[in-house]
C-alpha cells in the first residue's frame, strides 16, 4: 500500500505528471472514490491503495488526457486492458499519461465480508493469503479468497499488458480461471429458463446508468441514451420488453470491445450479473471466429469489424444458445 502512495508522491514531487488518478478515503475506510490529486498534501491525506481499490480508473483517462500536461494512472492489470482497448479506438492521448502497473492479487468487498458473519468492521488489513478483520468486537481472520470481489474470483489475467513503469511482478495470464462456467450453467438452460433468469435479473434495474458510466468500452460522446432527439433519452421502462432492451442494447455496443473488466456488475446497486452478457458474448466470439481478448495487441482487428473467408455465415449458431 504505503508504494504505490510513495510512487504518487514522487511523480508529483518531481514534476513528471501534473496530476495522479488514483483512490480517494470516503465516508468509510472500505469506500473509496477515484479521485484525481494535483497536490503531495492532497496525496499524503487522501490517497488510500487497499484491498479496496477495486475501480478501474482507466476510463478517466478520456478526459482528463486531454487537459494539457500529463496525468499518471495507477493500473492494475484488468484495467491495462481497457487501457490499450481504449488507445486502441483513439480516446486516450497516449502521450500525455504516464502509466503505472501495479500488481495485483484481486480486490475485496466489503459485502462478501460481511456474509461471513462479520459485523462493525473498523479495519482490513491484508496478510498474505489471509485478511485480518478488526470489528468492534474483536479480530478475526478469514481468506482473502472468501472476500474477493465477483469479478476478481475468475480473474483472467494478473498480467500488466501496458505500462511505464511497474511496481511489483507484471504477473501472468490466467487461462484456466473458470469465467465462462456461469454462462454454460445459462446456455444449458431451456429458453424457457433463461427467460426466466435474465426477466428476474433485470426487472430490478433502476436505469441509474451506474453501468454504462463506469465502463471503459461505452465512451460514446453522446449515448444514445442520452440523445434528446431518439425519443428514448431518460425514459422509464414502459414495460417488460423495454426494461430488457437497455442492457441487451448496451451488451451488443461493447461487444467485440469488451475486455471483460466486471465494472458493470461491481457497480450496480441491484446486484445484477450483467457481466455474464458481456461474457456470453465473449465466448461466442471465440468459439466462431478464434480466441480473442480484446485490450491486449492495440493493433489487432476486433473480429466484428474485420473480414476473413472463415468468417460463419450469418444466421449460423452451431446449436448455441
Amino acid at each position: 500500500m504505503q508504494r504505490v502512495k510513495e510512487k504518487a508522491i514522487q511523480l508529483l514531487h518531481d514534476q513528471i505528471v501534473d496530476r495522479v488518478i488514483g483512490w480517494r478515503a470516503g465516508e468509510f475506510f472500505y469506500d473509496l472514490t477515484p479521485s484525481v490529486f494535483t497536490s503531495v498534501e492532497d496525496i499524503e491525506k487522501n490517497f488510500v491503495w487497499s484491498v479496496f481499490s477495486g475501480a478501474n480508473l482507466s476510463k478517466y483517462l478520456i478526459a482528463e488526457s486531454r487537459k494539457g500536461g500529463k496525468a499518471a494512472v495507477f493500473l492494475k492489470p484488468c484495467d491495462s486492458y481497457s487501457f490499450v482497448q481504449l488507445l486502441k479506438e483513439h480516446r486516450i492521448l497516449r502521450e500525455t499519461v504516464y502509466a503505472v502497473g501495479v500488481q495485483c492479487d484481486g480486490m475485496c468487498d466489503m459485502e462478501a465480508i460481511k456474509e461471513l458473519g462479520l459485523a462493525g468492521v473498523t479495519a482490513v488489513t491484508e496478510d498474505g493469503e489471509d485478511l485480518r478483520v478488526s470489528t468492534i468486537y474483536g479480530e478475526r481472520t478469514i481468506k482473502k479468497a472468501d472476500a474477493l470481489l465477483l469479478k476478481c474470483k475468475t480473474c483472467k489475467s494478473k498480467k500488466l499488458v501496458c505500462f511505464d513503469e511497474l511496481l511489483g511482478a507484471q504477473g501472468e495470464e490466467n487461462p484456466d480461471c473458470g469465467r465462462f462456467a456461469e454462462v454454460e450453467k445459462l446456455e444449458s438452460m431451456t429458453a424457457e429458463e433463461r427467460y426466466t433468469f435474465w426477466r428476474s435479473e433485470l426487472s430490478r434495474c433502476i436505469r441509474c446508468n451506474a453501468c454504462r458510466n463506469v465502463c471503459p468500452a461505452c465512451s460514446c460522446e453522446k449515448c444514445v441514451f442520452d440523445n434528446d432527439a431518439s425519443g428514448i433519452a431518460q425514459k422509464a421502462a414502459a414495460d417488460s420488453f423495454e426494461e430488457n432492451m437497455f442492457h441487451i442494447i448496451r451488451a451488443f455496443h461493447v461487444a467485440g470491445r469488451c475486455t471483460d473488466c466486471g465494472e458493470c456488475s461491481r457497480v450496480c446497486p441491484q446486484n445484477i450479473p450483467l457481466h455474464l452478457l458481456n461474457r456470453k458474448f465473449i465466448k461466442d466470439i471465440d468459439e466462431f471466429y478464434g480466441e480473442f481478448q480484446a485490450g491486449v495487441d492495440p493493433e489487432a482487428k476486433s473480429p466484428l469489424t474485420s473480414f476473413t473467408f472463415n468468417d460463419v455465415e450469418p444466421g449460423v449458431t452451431g446449436g448455441r444458445r
